[in-house]
């Protein structure tokens, strides 16, 4: 588990088993989900299979976090948002059955996420040297609303956590983290809107593919911050696979 990869290659051999395990630098495996193999009929994979894109945004003022998810049999977009001062905490989720309408990239470095509907639009789209995020939710909150333009600057050569874990003999998670993008852009929570400053605002990505247990459970904890010297500091915490 400790092994560092350092030579690209597909994530799935042709039987359907991982083929490397370890953790990288840069996500350097193609993500050929296409090839798992639980049942024999095909078409049936693709409930087991779970695909997710979570942004979340650190601001002096708030925690802003938007999710974009297809878990094979359903799809689940939720938004929530924390005010550190007052501590109100407001989430909303809605699920789509069999994933209808959502866009998931097939690798972490390419591609655009997205779903939309009448209620809610999300859009996660991969710019030069940036991430954008663009979020409308204006019936969150029963009416209060709910929006977001951020870019988070993120230039290729960075690196970040990618890591290939084996669950069993066919099922795994593949997954990449990047914390401490610096953060700039506007959120609008109804009448609050708050600009964001890249020397004290940054995000994360939590970009996660892979086949669980038919019951999961795992803990995560993951923070991005600034010291006092100005340099930022990113940690992630997991257990439990």
């Amino acid at each position: 588990m400790q092994t560092e990869l350092t030579q690209p290659g597909p994530l799935l051999l042709p039987g359907g088993r991982l083929a490397q395990i370890g953790w990288a630098r840069q996500p350097l495996l193609d993500c050929n989900l296409e090839a798992a193999r639980f049942y024999a009929l095909r078409p049936l994979q693709r409930f087991r299979i779970k695909r997710w894109d979570y942004y979340a945004v650190f601001t002096p003022k708030r925690f802003f976090s938007a999710t974009i998810a297809d878990l094979g049999y359903a799809g689940n977009l939720f938004v929530y948002t924390l005010d550190f001062e007052t501590g109100e905490l407001h989430e909303e989720g809605i699920v789509v059955p069999l994933a209808k309408g959502v866009e998931l990239p097939r690798n972490s470095d390419a591609g655009d996420s997205r779903f939309e509907n009448p209620k809610l639009k999300l859009l996660f789209c991969l710019q030069a040297g940036k991430r954008h995020l663009s979020v409308s939710w204006p019936g969150f909150q029963d009416g209060r609303g709910i929006s977001a333009e951020i870019d988070l600057q993120f230039s290729p050569q960075y690196e970040s956590m990618n890591i290939v874990i084996p669950i069993g003999e066919k099922r795994f998670y593949y997954n990449r983290k990047i914390n401490c993008m610096p953060a700039s852009g506007k959120i609008q929570y109804g009448d609050l809107i708050e600009t964001l400053d890249p020397v004290t605002s940054s995000g994360s990505l939590d970009w996660g593919r892979g086949v669980w247990e038919y019951q999961s459970f795992w803990n995560w904890a993951s923070a991005s911050g600034f010291l006092p010297v100005g340099r930022s500091i990113g940690l992630n915490l997991g257990c439990g696979f």
